[in-house]
């Protein structure tokens, strides 16, 4: 039963709410509790005239709070229970809950956790006990039509074939196949560029990176870019070489162009496995799932289930009859049914899960990619989801990142920023995303970068190309805090959009010193300065004066200038005493400094054992710039 929003039972039938003023459905902030009203049963599905005489509000009101959430029905459109419960949380009436396993074991005398007992412990630190070993995330990178779909689907269809659990789910952007009883999730994105766009919204969501390489083709452009990006995730590598069923296919010249690229194979005394494979006759296929395992063994991977959930969007889409739909990969904790959660800039309580064959849920755990439904918007690929208390807690942080406030960003790298970064311990090198007209020049201006070099920063060359600078290559950028330069090149109209959008620094010559000397100036300008000592002057003690406790060394400056400050007393070339001078005089006034051929009064704080004939000597602390060598 519902009670009206006047907070009076009703009898079945149509409800007649008193009439409102507003003629907009009043928020769930705004109602009474809904413990003061009766929990409303809804069915597996209804239409929106059927719910709103449920309700007894106008059918206008379903439908206002159904295009709020990006549907749009007509009066006798049927829509699902969940959509139903989303109107009815919108509407300020308590849905019933369905039967469930938890709800279940509660009738029978046990008592089921509630969401928010669950929660109050969600935001502590992990215990080390409560780690429990997860699954891998796998990203597959690579050029163009050298086989990335064909070997995720031959990977996807062997592990059908052979009788193992796994799902088929590429409309979703996540695949899961169960190789000996573990788990492995792929994540079908269209390269290494969605891949950076995550992590330059602060997305880590891989954790091995498969380098797909045609072993008829060999290293390509992509290639290189590819295990730049992974470089500079810091994910490790394995090497796929694929199509091994073609005549010409050569892999030991590929095992040569990747060494000579830096990536070194372990039959060459690296540490990057490489699996011959071909996603054509399934040959290899085994061999490359037992290395991936055999790589995720050494990270250790771990996570919490018990905790709040965090995750990572892969995609999102709003559809006609759900909403706003997002594709999550949950990374620590475990998502229910129910939670209310924060994804970038909007949030929204989930109100199905859905797991990677399309299957509803009640909650999905580490590194499981499930289908979203309950947020108010569309949020971006690479948004992180977060699981908060309450909608209190979720609308502070929506209005904390919407004022610049947000907990995932960072700074982008400028020349400016760095030495900031440097002194806080943030960054030793001054990273760069380099671009040239031709392959000459790019090699001339990189010999010439790596002659600049010092002990404490350095220049490090993420990536290196030719042609004009890309959106990729501002992505890149800006997941890795770099800057970019461009020799005799232009940037893109979009990767200047980019650029702007994420704060990166583009820079452009067309002379190679300048551009040297501009690096070399830079590096030197992140260095922090050093504190040195300098010795100001001497002079020779040739009277000594006492007043009561203080003794005033009558002296003739020899060299230099007297100033305040540190001081040195020695005696027949002995050092005898390190104090500091505390009172100069010429006569009876208090100077600054003395220069060389005067005569003045020199007052120690704590040595008062001076004799004539003594040398003071004083000196200074001086910070001093440092140039970075050529």
């Amino acid at each position: 039963m519902a009670r009206s929003r006047s907070g009076t039972r009703n009898m079945r039938g149509p409800r007649k709410p008193p009439r409102r003023t507003d003629g907009v459905a009043t928020a769930p902030v705004q109602t009474a509790e809904p413990v003061s009203r009766g929990a409303v049963e809804i069915p597996n599905s209804i239409t929106v005239k059927d719910l709103a005489e449920l309700f007894g509000v106008n059918p206008a009101d379903v439908i206002r709070e159904l295009i709020k959430s990006g549907i749009f029905a007509t009066i006798n459109q049927l829509i699902d229970r969940d959509t139903a419960s989303l109107v009815a949380a919108e509407l300020g009436f308590e849905v019933a809950e369905a039967a469930a396993p938890e709800q279940a074991e509660a009738k029978n005398g046990k008592e089921a956790p509630t969401p928010q007992a669950t929660k109050e412990v969600l935001f502590e630190e992990d215990d080390a006990s409560l780690l429990q070993p997860r699954p891998p995330i796998v990203t597959v990178m690579g050029h163009v039509d050298h086989g990335k779909t064909s070997l995720l689907d031959a990977i996807r269809t062997t592990t059908v074939a052979s009788g193992e659990r796994g799902g088929i789910t590429q409309h979703i952007g996540a695949s899961e196949i169960d190789k000996d009883g573990r788990r492995i999730v792929f994540l079908d994105t269209p390269g290494h560029e969605a891949f950076t766009a995550m992590r330059a919204r602060g997305a880590k969501v891989t954790d091995i990176a498969v380098l797909v390489v045609a072993a008829d083709d060999g290293v390509m452009p992509q290639t290189l870019e590819a295990i730049d990006h992974a470089k500079a995730a810091k994910v490790p590598i394995v090497v796929a070489v694929n199509k091994m069923d073609k005549a010409d296919a050569n892999p030991e010249r590929i095992k040569t162009e990747l060494s000579e690229h830096g990536v070194v194979i372990e039959e060459y005394g690296g540490d990057t496995p490489l699996v011959l494979v071909s996603a054509k006759t399934g040959a290899g296929l085994t061999d490359l799932l037992d290395t991936i395992l055999i790589v995720a063994d050494v990270q250790e991977l771990k996570a919490n289930p018990k905790r709040s959930a965090i995750g990572t969007v892969v995609e999102a889409e709003l559809d006609k009859g759900r909403g706003p739909v997002a594709t999550v990969l949950v990374q620590t904790g475990t998502l229910k049914v129910s939670d209310i959660v924060v994804v970038g800039d909007t949030y929204g309580r989930i109100r199905a899960l859905e797991n990677s064959r399309g299957v509803r849920i009640p909650k999905a755990g580490p590194s499981s990619p499930a289908v979203i439904l309950g947020l108010a918007e569309v949020p971006a690929a690479g948004d992180i989801l977060r699981v908060v208390v309450d909608e209190k807690a979720a609308r502070q942080m929506i209005e904390q990142r919407r004022a610049g406030a947000a907990p995932e960003q960072t700074g982008r790298a400028t020349l400016e920023d760095l030495y900031r970064q440097i002194q806080a311990g943030q960054t030793k090198e001054l990273r760069v995303i380099l671009k040239a007209d031709v392959q000459g020049s790019l090699g001339a201006i990189t010999h010439s970068l790596e002659q600049i070099q010092d002990e404490e920063v350095r220049i490090n060359i993420l990536h290196e190309g030719t042609g004009d600078i890309t959106d990729n290559d501002i992505l890149l950028a800006s997941a890795s805090n770099a800057i970019v330069v461009g020799f005799n090149t232009k940037v893109d109209p979009q990767a200047r959009r980019t650029a702007e959008a994420e704060g990166v620094d583009v820079r452009l010559y067309d002379i190679i010193y300048q551009l040297t000397d501009e690096m070399r100036a830079a590096l030197s300008g992140l260095l922090e300065p050093v504190e040195v000592e300098v010795v100001e002057g001497r002079a020779e003690v040739r009277q000594i004066f006492k007043s009561g406790r203080t003794v005033i060394c009558g002296s003739y400056v020899t060299d230099g200038r007297i100033v305040r400050g540190g001081a040195r007393v020695y005696r027949s070339g002995k050092l005898i005493a390190t104090d500091k001078i505390e009172s100069l005089r010429r006569f009876r006034d208090d100077v600054r400094e003395v220069q060389t051929g005067y005569e003045c009064g020199i007052g120690l704080v704590g040595f008062n054992d001076a004799e004539v004939g003594d040398i003071i000597e004083c000196f200074s602390q001086q910070t001093v710039s440092r140039v970075v060598s050529a």
